[in-house]
């Protein structure tokens, strides 16, 4: 006997059954019960012609491995996605990003910094993603709680470019204490560069002058950090 293949007939998610969609398990069970693609599925809301919103999630899933790689990309890859449009990639982009935002917490909640963990702890998420390097300053004042961060500069770091003048200017205006300069290795390496210890080096000296001291440099690379403080560089 000769079989014959049927291919499956697409069905939409408010074709399936109604324990099985992702909204409804939801609604019933908790949002912990669901897989990520269906936790996706449910900001993709809907999907296109023979895909549904579940088939775009997973499609998502399949090309970044996984959620946490999924939230690094920017908008141009979450629209490369067959089923996603601009609404849909913008969604995506702003839930992450409040994410990130939640895991990190506000400068403004810190309580008293007194080790380099509690800063790595709040920029990690933040710097998560960033395909160039970007120079931070963090002020903080006499009780060592940070009341300002700064970016100085976007791009490839060199002495240059991080000129005393730019990383002590506003920390004057605003009557900071110290400060906390840092930067990220898109690299995920965090040893510090050469550049990186000419660029600390200067800048330590700097604040000698000014009498602003620099109580850190810290390298955030990935889900690892480097303190210069903490290495003995500074």
């Amino acid at each position: 006997m000769e079989y014959k293949y049927e291919k499956p007939v697409f069905k939409s998610i408010k074709e399936w059954r109604e324990d099985d969609r992702p909204r409804e398990k939801l609604k019933l069970n908790g949002a912990y019960t669901l897989s990520d693609a269906e936790l996706l599925a449910i900001l993709i809301r809907t999907g296109t012609k023979g895909y549904s919103a579940i088939d775009v999630a997973r499609q998502l899933l399949e090309n970044h491995e996984n959620i946490t790689n999924l939230a690094s990309c920017d908008l141009s890859e979450f629209r490369k996605i067959k089923g996603l449009g601009e609404t849909k990639a913008i969604t995506l982009a702003a839930t992450f990003e409040i994410g990130k935002r939640i895991e990190a917490g506000t400068a403004k909640e810190l309580n008293k910094i007194s080790q380099p963990e509690d800063i790595a702890k709040i920029f990690i998420p933040k710097y998560r993603g960033a395909r160039t390097e970007i120079f931070k300053v963090l002020m903080l004042n006499t009780a060592n709680k940070i009341f300002r961060e700064v970016n100085v500069t976007e791009g490839i770091l060199n002495a240059s470019i991080v000129h005393p003048r730019e990383v002590f200017r506003l920390a004057i205006t605003e009557s900071a204490a110290s400060i906390i300069l840092m930067h990220n290795h898109p690299s995920g390496n965090p040893e510090p560069s050469e550049d990186d210890r000419r660029i600390t080096k200067q800048l330590v000296e700097a604040s000698k002058i000014i009498e602003i001291k620099v109580l850190d440099h810290i390298i955030i690379a990935g889900d690892t950090f480097t303190s210069f403080t903490k290495e003995g560089l500074i």
